[in-house]
Formats: C-alpha cells, sequence, structure tokens
C-alpha cells in the first residue's frame, strides 16, 4: 500500500494495546436479559478481538495490557496463548482489580445491547513502565483504542506507546471505540482522542466518534471529507469513517476515496462487526493490497462473525474469508437477512 510502509526487517507484525476483557453472550437469544437464563463466555475487548483475528490470519501477534490476578484473568491470557498471541507484556495487576465483564442481549440481530462492569477493572491500570521500547521497536504495527485512554494510568501508558511507535517507525493503527460509560464527559473524551489521532496513521470510527472528537473544535456540520483533511495535516495517511449498514468510507492523503462493498449475512447479532473489519483491513494492508481489497477483505470478515454467536471465537482465518468473497460472488451463499458492516 503506498500510503503505508512496513519494516520487513521486524520480528513482530502486530501488536494489540489495551483492554481484555470477558464476554458473556446470551445463549437465549431473541428475548430481554431479563428472561435470559445462561450465557457463554468468551473473550472479548476490542483490541484483544483485532489481535485474536490477527492471529487467526497468521500474522505474529502480540499483546500488551494487564489482566486480573483472578479465574478470569488466567482464562484471558490462557485464550491468547492458546491462538499464538505472545502475552510476554500481558501482565498480571496486583491493585487487587476485577476483570471487565460484557453481558450481551440479542433480542434480534438489529436489536442488540451490552450491559457492561468496568468498575476497577484490570485492563485500566495499564502502566507507562509496563510499555517496553523494545517490544515497539520490533513490531511492523500496533493497534490502540479509545477505552484505554478513559483513565489514568493506562491513558498515560498509551501515550508511551504512541511516542515509542512514531520514534522507531512502527505503524500505528488508533480504534476510536468510544465507549462513554468510561468517560467523564464528552470534552475530556474529545481532548484525548484528539491527541492520540493526531499521532496515529490510521484512524477508524464511525461518524458518531469523529463528530466527537471534532467537538474541540466546534464545527457545525462536519462532513467526511472534511474530517479527513484535518487528519491528513498530522499523521494520518488513511482515515475510515463508518456508516453501520452503508458500510464505510476509507480516504486516503493523497484525496482518494474508496466505498466499502456490504456483503450479505445470516445475522445472529451485530457487535463483533467493527472487530473483525479491522483485523481483515489491517492485514490486507499490512499485505500490500490496494485500498479497495483490504476493505472487501474486512467487510467479509465483518459478514462472517455477525452471523456467529460469539466476536473472539469466531474470527475466520485467510482462506475462511477468501472462501466466502468466492461464494458470494458465484451467488453460492445462503443468506437469510441482509449483513451489516
Amino acid at each position: 500500500m503506498a500510503q503505508l510502509t512496513f519494516d520487513s526487517t521486524k520480528p513482530f507484525d502486530f501488536i494489540g494495546v489495551g483492554r481484555l476483557c470477558i464476554d458473556l453472550n446470551a445463549n437465549e437469544i431473541h428475548r430481554p436479559m431479563e428472561e435470559t437464563l445462561t450465557f457463554t463466555k468468551y473473550v472479548g475487548g476490542s483490541p484483544a478481538n483485532i489481535s485474536i483475528g490477527m492471529a487467526r490470519l497468521g500474522m505474529k501477534t502480540g499483546f500488551i495490557g494487564r489482566v486480573a490476578d483472578d479465574q478470569m484473568g488466567r482464562f484471558i491470557e490462557q485464550y491468547l496463548d492458546k491462538n499464538g498471541i505472545d502475552t510476554s507484556s500481558v501482565i498480571t495487576d496486583t491493585n487487587h482489580s476485577v476483570t471487565g465483564l460484557a453481558f450481551t442481549e440479542i433480542k434480534s440481530p438489529s436489536d442488540c445491547s451490552i450491559l457492561m462492569y468496568r468498575d476497577n477493572v484490570a485492563d485500566l491500570y495499564l502502566e507507562p513502565q509496563d510499555i517496553k521500547e523494545e517490544y515497539i521497536k520490533n513490531s511492523k504495527a500496533l493497534l490502540i483504542s479509545g477505552t484505554a485512554l478513559s483513565k489514568s494510568p493506562s491513558r498515560e501508558a498509551v501515550f508511551t506507546t504512541l511516542h515509542y511507535a512514531r520514534k522507531h517507525g512502527t505503524v500505528v493503527f488508533f480504534d476510536i471505540d468510544y465507549r462513554p460509560y468510561s468517560w467523564t464527559s464528552e470534552d475530556e473524551t474529545a481532548i484525548y482522542y484528539k491527541l492520540a489521532a493526531e499521532k496515529s496513521d490510521v484512524i477508524i470510527g464511525t461518524r458518531e466518534e469523529f463528530n466527537l472528537m471534532e467537538r474541540i473544535d466546534k464545527r457545525d456540520e462536519p462532513n467526511d471529507w472534511s474530517t479527513a483533511k484535518d487528519w491528513f495535516k498530522h499523521e494520518a495517511k488513511i482515515v475510515v469513517i463508518k456508516h453501520g449498514d452503508k458500510g464505510s468510507i476509507s480516504y486516503t492523503k493523497n484525496g482518494q476515496s474508496f466505498d466499502s462493498p456490504v456483503f450479505p449475512a445470516n445475522v445472529i447479532k451485530t457487535f463483533g462487526a467493527g472487530d473483525s473489519y479491522a483485523a481483515g483491513f489491517i492485514y490486507g494492508l499490512m499485505k500490500g493490497w490496494k485500498l479497495p481489497e483490504a476493505m472487501e477483505f474486512g467487510s467479509a470478515a465483518a459478514a462472517i462473525v455477525i452471523s456467529s454467536h460469539s466476536c473472539s471465537d469466531a474470527m475466520p482465518t485467510a482462506d475462511q474469508i477468501k472462501e466466502f468473497i468466492h461464494d458470494c460472488n458465484n451467488g453460492s451463499q445462503s443468506i437469510q437477512k441482509e449483513g451489516v458492516q
């Protein structure tokens, strides 16, 4: 990809930074959580899901984060190990913290919600001294997400990561990942998101998330192209703005824009689409594909994951994505409901 350069001499392809938690997905779907009796446990958290997706795609992947000193924390670390993710920078927290929990409600394919428990969670105790410069130096790319910016000391740890990445030419992907319950105010969110975005090579978010970042500039009627141009004044080479079931648009610093295809899918739930899209998209960019090809790959990965009960467990391999695209292009994919991306 002409806009991005990945140093092929570095041993790690990709490092995720930040949130490691547990998803508890409702087994009794098509009903409210009040009537749900059983849940299935999965590893969750946006940067964790994206990192798992990258590992499934065959990329040498590591992770920087903290887990609680409890059964759930050990489950998370063991799961990362089983998926071939380097956990040498995953630290067991000793602050009497807990593992974050996300209970999911699946009333219908289009009506899903998440009940989060995020008080005193281990991932927000990530500290600047946890960030090893050599680890960042040895990776071609890394991903930060917005939740890790919501509290100290995790916030300072992220900016330490960004400093090392810029120093050593590690490509930075920023998944905005806005979770309002993690923040004190929208003004606080906008300030720290803006500071992180200014140091990122690729920024990925929804239109609403970009609107939030632009609060500090008090723009009345932001549009996608003006948003992208503002970030190109800093380090950004690619800006991806997502529009839900209408797909996404990627803008490049040289003035191009590309629409993402939206694949049909047998939709079970909507969450997980953004994480799987990011993994497939980043994989394509790191393979040197043209931007439309990377976007297509990400969209296909998203369609696969929203057709499954899980997020992390459903992250597909490259062969599965290629087969899915082939089947869709040849009309052999069985579809019940239009997909979302």
